[in-house]
């Protein structure tokens, strides 16, 4: 094979990571805020429970939460959910690993959520209550001290974390690859077995570094345009 036939193949694996990365950023990052919220709740009960879930989440290798997810459903039902959902839609629409897909998105977007929270909460309790205070004394409600006074400087103070989280998050989806997804790193396994190349498991290495680089310019630039946000 040339090395354009290569890359090609290879870069027909990294959608799948691209994929799982964006899923992941669009459904993780929302989702994290809620339970943010549920660790600061003034109620205990709620708080304990978010908190020892975001506890239990991230002191779990990914690899082994991937598993859980995957083969659980099967050995506690006996119901081999995600086989199912690959063979119906391969059969159906021709779309492979739908169903491993799927619990990599599952697996990724809790996994990631959890990060994300304790970054949002770190990120609120970091403001003072004086200017919860200032805000009340101008007489604004509560949500809107929120939204006016402390989420830009929210904002701004958790852009540095999370977008180390992020930059981490697209070299995490090589992890799919523990259940055969077929994303970048299980592409070049099948040209190390098939084709005898070795070369393409390096190079695709490439592809994470390139992505990484793009990343860190956009983040950077974002953070730019909130430094005026500092205190």
């Amino acid at each position: 094979m040339s090395f354009l036939e290569v890359t090609a193949f290879l870069f027909e694996g990294f959608k799948i990571s691209l994929l799982i990365f964006a899923v992941t950023l669009l459904c993780g990052a929302p989702l994290g805020l809620p339970i943010a919220f549920c660790s600061m709740s003034r109620f205990k009960i709620v708080r304990s429970i978010s908190k020892v879930f975001v506890w239990i989440v991230r002191g779990i290798p990914l690899m082994l939460q991937i598993f859980i997810i995957y083969y659980v459903p099967g050995l506690v039902f006996d119901y081999q959910l995600f086989g199912d959902i690959d063979r119906i839609m391969f059969l159906a629409y021709g779309v492979k690993d739908a169903g491993r897909i799927l619990a990599v998105l599952i697996a990724f977007t809790i996994n990631y959520a959890c990060y994300f929270s304790e970054i949002y909460r770190g990120g609120i309790e970091s403001i003072s209550k004086g200017q919860y205070e200032a805000g009340y004394v101008l007489g604004m409600t509560k949500s809107q001290v929120f939204r006016k006074v402390v989420l830009k400087q929210v904002v701004q103070r958790i852009v540095p974390p999370m977008s180390n989280e992020i930059i981490t998050l697209i070299k995490d989806t090589a992890l799919a690859n523990c259940i055969m997804v077929s994303e970048i790193i299980i592409n070049a396994k099948e040209l190390a077995a098939t084709k005898a190349l070795i070369w393409p498991l390096f190079f695709t290495g490439a592809f994470y570094l390139v992505f990484v680089g793009i990343l860190t310019i956009l983040l950077g630039k974002v953070e730019k345009k909130l430094i005026y946000f500092r205190s």
